[in-house]
């Protein structure tokens, strides 16, 4: 439990330096352990949670948020992450699914690292069909896979030209709190587990500290663009760790 805290730490540590959660990795982490399967996702959701609620305080008292750009994702997201996080698929079938969620999203965090500092960019505004579309598809995803979907989010912001990187970044910390606590509901309708999340505590901890932590450096010390890179290479070597594991 010891090497796995000091990693769910400095997970949190990159992940909210980009605000981000780091549900994905922490999933693929537990994985790797062995934890109970059917405990990890609510593990990872919480520490989702745990780390993006500061960020997200954070971000919209410095004035960097958009409602109008994070509301229609979050009214087609919401349902969606509890739906999916109620349904039941088989383990060998999870592991597939979040090797390539991993795989896809690290590599859409590289491609789009330089956007990270282009606050001239001209922003369009996105049809609000497309938003709830959008929200909806990662809605599900996030709520099977145990997620809170930012990680895709930010990316497919960035590519629209939705708004500044700062803004992009607050909209993406609010989406995955408000997902994760969906899909929390939706995966406690599953199984009576609060009793054992109690064992985890010490991972709690730890994504609690790093979270401060990785905002701090996030405000005060790093570029986002270096620090988007960073991750996404964590990203990616863990789902190449995975895929290793789940196909070979």
């Amino acid at each position: 439990m010891i090497i796995l805290s000091i990693l769910f730490f400095i997970t949190a540590i990159l992940y909210s330096s980009v605000g981000f959660g780091g549900g994905s990795t922490y999933l693929a982490l537990l994985l790797v352990w062995d934890i109970p399967y059917y405990i990890f996702p609510i593990i990872a959701l919480l520490c989702n949670i745990i780390v993006v609620t500061g960020n997200s305080f954070n971000y919209i008292r410095s004035g960097n948020h958009n409602f109008k750009l994070l509301i229609p994702f979050l009214i087609g997201s919401v349902p969606l992450a509890f739906i999916g996080g109620t349904l039941k698929i088989e383990k060998d079938i999870f592991e597939i699914l979040l090797f390539f969620v991993l795989l896809i999203a690290g590599i859409l965090l590289l491609i789009n690292n330089k956007s990270y500092e282009n606050n001239n960019l001209i922003t369009k505004k996105i049809n609000i069909t497309v938003s709830l579309f959008i929200g909806s598809v990662l809605g599900l995803i996030s709520g099977i896979v145990g997620i809170g979907g930012g990680i895709f989010l930010s990316p497919i912001l960035f590519l629209l030209k939705a708004e500044k990187p700062k803004i992009i970044v607050t909209t993406a910390s609010l989406f995955i709190l408000v997902n994760s606590i969906s899909g929390i509901f939706g995966q406690l309708t599953k199984d009576d587990i609060l009793i054992e999340l109690a064992n985890y505590l010490p991972l709690f901890i730890c994504v609690f500290i790093g979270g401060l932590l990785g905002n701090y450096l996030n405000l005060k010390i790093f570029t986002s663009r270096m620090l988007a890179i960073t991750t996404s290479l964590l990203v990616i070597f863990v789902s190449i760790r995975m895929g290793i594991k789940v196909f070979i």
